[in-house]
């Protein structure tokens, strides 16, 4: 018994695909009966698959030689054409115009379409006032209202257009508007406002993207969003964030998809990261906040900037665990202390090593405690070679990370400078060498790390956009 309704239930669930495959003609004829009813009712066509366009294809897609279903199709063709012509009397243009959409996929003698096309194009433009419209844009025009609102010359062209395609007045007055848009361009290319000379360019080349004049425009826009890009980087060169920092917005204003000016902002943001933390370095909290704030509103996700955070909050540690708490004499007495372990670490060599032993770290721990005592200031500079030492020695070795340890200890003791800079250069460029060795190599994971390791130390380094490129293309093969 359970079988036999296990049976049954199986049978009803499975009787229309059955049903299909052991009579198919039966279920062609259905669905023929089924669109010449939606045909009746004026179901053309609908999203659910209900209507007869739809269901004289389904017809068609299963039986291609059903004459009947092709005959169907054709018929829904000229109901539409039927449809749009009362729509177009009811005034209901725009469905009208979906109607008119329709026959022509139904393939409907073109001639036929065309003509209601047209008849609907003219009673659009008798109602739109296309005269009035045509006025109005030459008014606008002379006033110097070229776009940006509906009232705007150009605008009032373009719905003129969309109207009546091949009204020679104001095919001519968009042309004359658009070659006025690029000439105001040129004036704020001249002047230097990027993006208000991109907003144009664009705007022309949306409207018209055969404009006889646009290529010039184009490559004039793109000269100068390339000038800003080698002044910003002769700025961040020099050190000067602000400059750089404008220069690349603007030319990011003239060439969106320009990468190199992409770079060249997650640099300034890693610089003002770095300098974040030499803030952090010297116990001046307000402005490391002040310096991670404006690295943050350059570019959230530069690498730099968790590492300064990280910075940040161990400085805080290092102050409240040797600093507040302790009275003056006390204080004096740890300084001392820690200014003899950091003679005594220097006289070992232990200048940077081991961790919380080395007379760096006792040095930063006395430097916590009194930034502006000048023999904790003069210990400090003494170590400077040291750490300087210690990276070229770590970097002909090739022990990159113990080589950034040093690098960032040089970075705390120095600040940022020219020949700083060189060396996160050098070392990025070790760093894009060994990537490119282990992705040789196919181990995927370490190239990776390479990659963030170079990209930390300077976003511009030459051959990582390359790198990275390679890495992407090996991942997604992989």
């Amino acid at each position: 018994m359970l079988a036999l309704a296990a049976l049954g239930a199986g049978l009803f669930v499975l009787r229309q695909p059955l049903s299909d495959m052991l009579w198919p003609e039966t279920r062609v004829q259905q669905l023929q009966a089924d669109a010449a009813r939606a045909l009746a009712e004026g179901r053309l066509t609908s999203a659910d698959g209900r209507g007869a366009r739809e269901l004289y294809a389904a017809a068609l897609a299963r039986d291609p030689d059903r004459a009947e279903a092709r005959e169907g199709l054709a018929k829904v063709g000229e109901a539409a054409l039927v449809r749009a012509d009362k729509a177009m009397a009811a005034r209901q243009y725009r469905q009208a115009h979906s109607f008119i959409a329709l026959a022509r996929d139904m393939a409907v003698p073109r001639a036929k379409v065309d003509a209601l096309e047209k008849r609907l194009r003219a009673r659009e433009a008798a109602e739109a006032g296309v005269d009035t419209l045509l006025a109005q844009a030459a008014a606008a025009r002379l006033a110097g209202q070229l776009d940006g609102n509906e009232h705007a010359a150009l605008p009032l062209y373009q719905r003129v257009l969309a109207l009546q395609p091949s009204r020679v007045e104001a095919l001519e007055g968009r042309e004359d508007t658009l070659a006025d848009l690029l000439q105001l361009a040129r004036t704020s290319l001249s002047r230097g406002e990027l993006a208000e000379a991109s907003s144009r360019i664009r705007r022309v080349q949306a409207a018209d993207p055969g404009h006889v004049d646009l290529p010039d425009a184009l490559a004039q826009l793109a000269r100068a969003g390339e000038e800003q890009r080698n002044r910003a980087d002769q700025a961040l060169r020099r050190g000067r964030l602000d400059d750089a920092l404008h220069g690349y917005l603007a030319a990011l204003a003239a060439m969106p998809d320009d990468a190199a000016a992409e770079r060249g902002l997650m640099h300034v943001a890693n610089t003002y990261a770095e300098r974040s933390e030499r803030y952090a370095s010297d116990f001046r909290f307000d402005d490391a906040e002040a310096a991670l704030r404006d690295a943050r509103a350059i570019a959230m996700d530069a690498p730099g900037i968790a590492q300064a955070q990280q910075r940040l909050l161990q400085a805080r540690q290092t102050q409240q665990r040797y600093g507040q708490r302790e009275p003056t004499a006390q204080r004096t007495r740890r300084i001392d202390q820690l200014l003899a372990d950091a003679s005594q670490a220097e006289a070992r060599g232990d200048l940077l090593t081991p961790p919380g032993e080395s007379a760096y770290d006792k040095l930063r721990a006395a430097q916590a405690l009194a930034p502006q005592d000048p023999r904790v200031r003069g210990a400090m500079a003494r170590l400077l070679p040291a750490a300087r030492q210690c990276f070229e020695d770590e970097l002909r070795g090739n022990r990159l990370r113990r080589a950034r340890e040093c690098l960032d200890a040089r970075a705390a003791l120095e600040g940022e400078s020219a020949v700083l800079r060189d060396a996160r250069r050098r070392l990025a460029q070790r760093w894009i060498a060994v990537g490119d060795e282990r992705l040789g190599a196919g181990e995927l994971g370490a190239a990776q790390a390479a990659l963030i390791a170079a990209r930390e130390l300077d976003p511009q380094a030459i051959g990582l956009g390359e790198f990275a490129d390679r890495l992407r293309a090996a991942s997604a093969a992989n």
